[in-house]
């Protein structure tokens, strides 16, 4: 990823042009272009490259873009430094959807459905996130063999499953936290967490950094340096003023999810680990935007629509920081990515309505088995090439273990599922009896 060149300041392109870029505000096609600009909130690194109508200067039309934007922006003072952002009419309607409309669409939907239903949604969303946020990171297994070991609870083999299973039971703790105020303690606890048996240094894990040998660089090129984190002696002291950030809520308002993406943006900034930042940046996020009161996030994965736009998340990044703190680029590129991950659930939750109904169908038909039972029995339907083991139903169907292996040892009495012994471990799949094989052709 080419680093994007940082635009020369207002003040140096206006001193000896001032009067020829003013006179530019008569012409309306350059008008309309800016504010094109605007909307699409460009950053320079683009608009050199763009068509600008009558061959105009690029640094005259950045001038004005940056001029305008001026006499919107909201000021941020964070330690000795400032950042600034502001909300576009876009930016506004994806907070309106969140807030509003998407909440009560949503909600609408999920009470159609039992609790068991909805308790499996947030079992999946949050087995996606982790799976993503890792993924982002450099984990290198495909999501079916992730959600495969996060089901069957199996042992971590390598760097990468340890990534996932340590990502997944992070979020897990993360969703009991709503109530609890973040602390430099808490955070710690998440990195560890989030970076057991994952790093070079045993002593990194839940460490901040004691060095300034971190460079955020592309991990393709080496001696490609994006951004030099603060000195790590002003470690402390930053993450002490995050959490005071994050716990105050007095002085001028800032949107809750606003401020859940500054967050996640910060963690980036301070870079307070070797390694391990970015998840720990993205689990913050979340934390912060289920701690007030957002609970859609427990049913949907941001981190896997930035996993589809790896290099804009990047961008987002670099643009802020190239052009002088200005937060709107990270702000717009995640709300984009929340409102996709919204579509998303929307679309998932439609998918499972519609598993729910033919397990009712099938609850119906078979009389001898509950609507779990019949639930379970579709998922077995669905895969008939597959095995299941008892973990895997007790994590997917969120039960206990003597809940799922009496489901599964019931499906087998009547005749549904075949129980096969693999050394000293059971597996179950669905039964080649010609009477049920007849049934599922149905």
């Amino acid at each position: 990823m080419k680093v994007p060149e940082k635009p020369r300041a207002v003040r140096d392109i206006m001193e000896k042009n001032s009067e020829e870029i003013f006179m530019l505000l008569n012409d309306k096609s350059i008008c309309n272009f800016i504010i094109k600009c605007n909307q699409d909130y460009i950053h320079w690194d683009k608009l050199r490259y763009k068509e600008i109508p009558n061959n105009i200067n690029p640094e005259y039309i950045w001038a004005l873009i940056k001029i305008f934007r001026s006499q919107q922006f909201k000021p941020i003072k964070f330690n000795d430094w400032i950042f600034k952002y502001l909300l576009l009419t876009d930016a506004q309607r994806k907070l309106h959807l969140m807030d509003k409309g998407a909440a009560g669409h949503l909600e609408t939907s999920l009470e159609s459905i039992n609790t068991e239903g909805r308790s499996r949604y947030i079992v999946s969303s949050l087995m996606e996130e982790a799976i993503a946020s890792s993924q982002l990171e450099g984990a290198a297994t495909t999501r079916k063999i992730a959600k495969e070991i996060l089901r069957r609870k199996r042992k971590p083999r390598n760097y990468s499953e340890q990534m996932i299973v340590n990502g997944y039971e992070t979020i897990q703790k993360i969703t009991k936290m709503k109530d609890r105020t973040i602390t430099p303690e808490i955070i710690l606890k998440m990195h560890k967490n989030i970076t057991k048996d994952t790093l070079e240094d045993k002593k990194d894990e839940g460490s901040f950094r004691d060095n300034n040998e971190i460079v955020v660089g592309d991990p393709m090129e080496y001696g490609k340096t994006y951004y030099s984190p603060p000195d790590y002696k002003e470690i402390n002291g930053l993450v002490e003023e995050f959490c005071l950030f994050a716990s105050n809520d007095d002085g001028e308002f800032i949107h809750p999810v606003i401020k859940g993406i500054i967050l996640h943006f910060l963690i980036g900034y301070i870079h307070p680990f070797n390694d391990g930042n970015g998840r720990t940046a993205r689990t913050i996020f979340y934390w912060y935007m289920l701690s007030r009161g957002y609970w859609l996030f427990e049913y949907m994965s941001v981190s896997r629509i930035i996993l589809r736009s790896k290099k804009k998340y990047g961008l987002a990044y670099l643009y802020t920081e190239t052009d002088e703190n200005d937060l709107t680029y990270f702000i717009n590129y995640n709300l984009n990515a929340v409102e996709e991950a919204l579509y998303d659930m929307e679309a998932y939750i439609n998918k499972k309505q519609k598993e729910y109904s033919e397990a009712l169908n099938l609850n119906k038909d078979i009389k001898e088995i509950n609507l779990r039972q019949a639930e379970i029995l579709k998922e077995f339907m669905r895969n008939p090439e597959k095995n299941f083991v008892i973990k895997e139903i007790m994590t997917t169907y969120n039960i206990a273990y003597d809940s799922a292996r009496n489901d599964l040892l019931h499906l087998t009495e009547l005749g549904y599922l075949e129980k096969i012994k693999i050394k000293n471990k059971f597996i179950f799949e669905l039964s080649k009896h010609p009477s049920f094989t007849n049934y599922i052709m149905k």
